[in-house]
């Protein structure tokens, strides 16, 4: 079974983002991936524009995919996402990179284009590692 095989079949139950937004994963490797999702009516809001909810799920989905897959388990802990333009065509790919990891958190960057390529979203992410807050690590301290 190849990575991507793996990574699919490990984030299959990911209700929200696969099934729901119908986001798919592309590519993966070390600390990266690159996440798909093709737009329609409900992707959509009252303005008929895509909705900001849409770009961020499929950028934490991206980030979910490169900071779990055969990595340890870890959460976003704070996230921002700065809109730069209007998609053209109806597919967005988000591709997530690892910045800097660290023993307890870890910073990425999501980039999100349009089918022309062109940047639509950025995001930065920071990721908890949860494994590092277990009370086995504890040492006491606030």
């Amino acid at each position: 079974m190849t990575d991507l095989e793996r990574a699919k079949a490990f984030f299959k139950n990911d209700q929200f983002a696969i099934k729901t937004t119908g986001a798919e994963i592309l590519a993966v490797g070390d600390h990266y991936a690159k996440c798909r999702l093709i737009l329609d009516e409900r992707h959509m809001n009252a303005s008929g524009r895509v909705m900001g909810g849409v770009y961020y799920t499929l950028a934490d989905f991206a980030f979910a995919v490169a900071a779990n897959f055969d990595q340890p388990p870890t959460v976003t802990a704070v996230s921002q996402i700065s809109y730069l333009g209007v998609p053209k065509g109806n597919t967005l790919t988000a591709e997530s990179r690892l910045l800097k990891d660290g023993r307890r958190t870890c910073f990425y960057e999501i980039t999100i284009t349009d089918e022309t390529g062109t940047m639509v979203a950025v995001v930065s992410t920071t990721g908890a590692h949860i494994s590092a807050f277990r009370p086995e690590h504890d040492t006491g301290g606030h």
